[in-house]
C-alpha cells in the first residue's frame, strides 16, 4: 500500500513537471529546444494516441488512475487538470471550461514555441 502511496506522488510530481514545462518551457532559451520536443509529444499523445484511445488521451493520467483506483479512489475525471482544480478549490469545476482553458494555453505555448525556435531571428 504504502508503494502505491509513493507512486501517485510520484505521478502527481510528474504531471506538474509535464504541465509546467509546456507552459513555461519555451521561456529560457535553453530550454527551447527541449520546450519544443515536449510540446510535440504532449500533441502526439493528445491526437494521435488519442485516435485510439480519445482526445486529449495521456498515458500518465491512465497509470496515474490505476494507481488511485487500486488506492480506492473511483469516478476520477478524464483529466488530471479537472482532478487538481476540484481537488484544490473544493469544487466541481466545469469540464468544458477546464479542457478550453487548456486547450487555449497548450495552443499559445506551441505558438510561442514554434516561433522562437524557428522564425525568430537569433
Amino acid at each position: 500500500m504504502l508503494w502505491l502511496h509513493f507512486l501517485d506522488g510520484f505521478f502527481t510530481l510528474l504531471h506538474l513537471a509535464v504541465i509546467g514545462f509546456n507552459l513555461l518551457g519555451w521561456i529560457w532559451k535553453a530550454t527551447r529546444k527541449g520546450h519544443f520536443y515536449m510540446v510535440s509529444a504532449t500533441a502526439f499523445s493528445w491526437f494521435v494516441l488519442g485516435y485510439w484511445f480519445g482526445v486529449g488521451y495521456c498515458p500518465i493520467t491512465d497509470w496515474q488512475w490505476e494507481v488511485k483506483n487500486k488506492l480506492g479512489e473511483h469516478d476520477l475525471p478524464n483529466s488530471f487538470i479537472k482532478y487538481m482544480v476540484d481537488k484544490i478549490l473544493g469544487v466541481d469545476s466545469s469540464v468544458a471550461l477546464i479542457d478550453t482553458s487548456t486547450a487555449v494555453c497548450f495552443a499559445l505555448a506551441v505558438l510561442l514555441s514554434v516561433y522562437l525556435n524557428f522564425f525568430r531571428k537569433k
